[in-house]
């Protein structure tokens, strides 16, 4: 398994909440079915401003090429990337291998490491 970490940093002027919005009701429903592993999307709360980044499980290289690649046919997806590709300013990716003890190792991606408990009070 690999795990792609997928960093954009918006433009100081384009609104964070519109970006998320068309992201989650454009760009997510059609990467989910055709990408699947989605592990997450998150924001910066402190460093980076205005920072975006999601992660993503495939089974190797081969199965990221093929299933970016169907994504890239999606209509709903060039439609999503005409609203947010002009609210980006840079973009970067990484791709990642979990190590022996990593609690994600395989897809389905589950967690059961009983060390993942956490309580705020």
């Amino acid at each position: 398994m690999i795990v792609e970490q997928r960093t954009y940093v918006l433009h100081t002027g384009a609104s964070l909440a519109e970006y998320l919005d068309a992201y989650e009701n454009i760009g997510l429903p059609a990467q989910k079915p055709i990408l699947g592993g989605f592990l997450g999307y998150f924001v910066t709360e402190f460093g980076t401003q205005n920072e975006l980044n999601h992660f993503w499980a495939y089974d190797d290289l081969e199965d990221r090429r093929a299933r970016r690649a169907e994504l890239a046919k999606s209509e709903q997806w060039q439609q999503c990337l005409s609203v947010i590709r002009p609210m980006i300013m840079t973009m970067a990716n990484k791709i990642m291998y979990p190590t022996t003890f990593s609690p994600i190792r395989s897809l389905p991606v589950t967690v059961t490491d009983a060390d993942t408990a956490f309580s705020a009070n």
